[in-house]
């Protein structure tokens, strides 16, 4: 097997739905960031583009994207749905491609557009089709569990999650603040200025992140689900707007182009568990991969997961208490955003600069997917 070097990458600011980037179908917004990221490579020597999308529209929405961006169409692309863990899964195949010698150079990561996703609906011939509405039922979160297909599933999950692990919202509301706090100390001391981009003139900053966060501003936010009890819109992540890439190479590739890598990729999994409370594979998926490699948590510098909810941040606090410091480091989803299917690129990024930054070795970084899909990725700083 070929070793695989992450050379770097960038993403663009987050926005939130409806917001900065409200009028920027996802397949721009994507092209737009992709361009960037690949302004310091040789693009005759590109072997794909493997991008996740969540919500888009379909129909290889990555191919349209990477010509939207001009590229040679000789260029293949791919596009990845495994919803929230798209982007990661997508780093994870292109990885696996090179390894096993398919390929050399690949750019992977995803990108995602919940203001303009499109609305969706059952086919008259479906089953389901009376019982969601008939002609004017429409939908944007797809179905993730045979027997149930509802809007509020993901937050149901978070819910089902807390009420399991007896999570309550003080328990949460510290990981909240934390987030916020270590967001806007990571954009005031510009820790990421050289790997995010202005893709669209005077949007400059993650609009998520929240100056000022507190327990009293925290307690006083309403339940989101009719008969909740724990989550909210504080200790939930926002829906977003946003791309993020990576570029992957070979060590043959690297060496006869004179690229410096930053990180090798070690290695991947997934894990499947419970639809009903996704949110706990994040941290089942860190356990699988510690466990495949031979390692434990104390051998792992850095640690990036998509915190969609707080309750995955409480998940992480009891199951690893001594590696709390070194947990999403910059702040997490709670306050950056998560656009879908370009989480998964945002927490490489992130991951390889915290390993810079902290002089690490080893980093993880790890998602949970609606439908119950857990997906890690350990890497190893050069």
């Amino acid at each position: 097997m070929k070793k695989v070097y992450l050379l770097g990458g960038g993403r663009s600011y987050i926005g939130i739905e409806n917001s900065m980037y409200r009028h920027i179908p996802a397949e721009i917004l994507g092209a737009k960031t992709l361009r960037k990221v690949l302004l310091p490579y040789d693009i005759n020597g590109l072997d794909g583009i493997i991008a996740g999308n969540g919500v888009g529209a379909g129909g290889n929405i990555t191919r349209l994207m990477m010509l939207e961006a001009g590229l040679p169409e000789k260029i293949p692309a791919v596009t990845v749905d495994l919803q929230c863990g798209s982007g990661l899964e997508a780093i994870g195949i292109a990885a696996a491609k090179i390894a096993c010698g398919m390929g050399d150079f690949y750019i992977a990561g995803g990108f995602e557009s919940s203001s303009t996703a499109p609305r969706r609906g059952y086919h008259a011939n479906h089953a389901d089709y009376e019982k969601f509405g008939g002609v004017s039922g429409w939908y944007q979160v797809a179905k993730f569990a045979p027997g149930s297909h509802r809007e509020t599933s993901m937050l149901e999950g978070a819910e089902n999650t807390a009420k399991r692990y007896k999570i309550t919202r003080q328990e949460m509301n510290p990981w909240v603040i934390r987030s916020h706090q270590l967001a806007k100390e990571t954009e005031e001391n510009g820790y990421l200025h050289d790997i995010v981009f202005e893709v669209l003139e005077g949007c400059r900053r993650d609009e998520g992140i929240r100056k000022r966060m507190s327990d009293k501003l925290l307690d006083r936010l309403p339940c989101v689900l009719t008969d909740g009890e724990t989550i909210t819109a504080g200790n939930a992540c926002l829906t977003n707007d946003g791309a993020a890439f990576v570029a992957l190479c070979s060590e043959e590739y690297a060496k006869q182009h004179s690229l410096t890598p930053k990180a090798e990729f070690i290695g991947m999994v997934e894990i499947g568990a419970n639809p009903e409370e996704s949110p706990v594979t994040a941290i089942l998926a860190i356990g699988r991969l510690l466990e495949r490699y031979h390692l434990t948590a104390q051998d792992i510098d850095i640690f990036e997961c998509n915190e969609a909810f707080a309750v995955i941040d409480v998940l992480f606090a009891r199951t690893y208490p001594d590696k709390t410091d070194c947990y999403n480091i910059f702040g997490g989803a709670l306050a950056y955003g998560h656009p879908y299917g370009a989480s998964g690129g945002i927490i490489t990024l992130h991951a390889l600069r915290a390993l810079e930054k902290t002089g690490g070795r080893f980093g993880i970084c790890s998602i949970a997917a609606a439908g119950g899909v857990g997906t890690a990725i350990l890497i190893k700083r050069i």
